[in-house]
């Protein structure tokens, strides 16, 4: 985890993950879908093992804003090497995968906090969509990122490629991957002869 700016933005994030219960979930898709409040801020992310979604929540419930989760109109296998696969194969194709929803009205928001995993040391191709889809020109753009121990990789240059015009900020970023981790030690375990007692 980086060390929090002075900015109250990420004190505030920082607060919220100290003090709140891990279970938070996401509004559920109609509370998305509606984004019907008066706040001027966004949290929008993409999460696949839950990890994202958790400081997503932890930040909605910190600050006025409205929540919306990023999801591609496909969904990605629930097997994870083969989610790894397909993601790897849209990052070297340049994909940028259809989504299930957009917002309707960017411009009324000024800041977006941009939730997201890192796969394959960078945003998922889905984020890449979500930047294209979405005018973010003018809008101060605060990344956070879960990742397995390579931190941001190179997503924060295709957070700037895909939003020129926009104010990027430095990312939250949290090491959260226990889904390799365990399919890593299952598997090593496995490989090895059980031992009589």
């Amino acid at each position: 985890m980086t060390t929090p700016s002075p900015n109250p933005g990420r004190r505030a994030v920082v607060a919220a993950l100290a003090s709140l219960p891990l279970g938070c979930t996401a509004a559920d898709p109609e509370q998305q879908a509606a984004l019907a409040s008066s706040t001027r801020t966004l949290v929008a992310y993409f999460s696949r093992s839950g990890n994202t979604r958790v400081i997503a929540g932890l930040i909605h419930r910190s600050l006025p804003s409205d929540l919306f989760e990023i999801q591609a109109a496909e969904e990605y296998p629930a097997d994870y090497l083969e989610t790894v696969a397909k993601a790897r194969q849209e990052r070297d194709d340049g994909v940028e995968p259809a989504l299930r929803a957009s917002i309707d009205d960017m411009s009324r928001y000024d800041t977006v906090y941009l939730g997201f995993p890192i796969w394959g040391e960078t945003a998922p191709p889905v984020i890449r969509s979500f930047l294209s889809r979405h005018e973010m020109s003018g809008k101060t753009v605060v990344p956070f990122t879960t990742h397995g121990g390579y931190g941001v990789g190179s997503s924060l240059r295709v957070l700037a490629r895909h939003a020129p015009n926009a104010r990027i900020l430095d990312a939250f970023t949290m090491e959260a991957d226990q889904e390799r981790r365990t399919m890593e030690t299952v598997n090593a375990w496995l490989a090895t002869p059980p031992t009589v007692r």
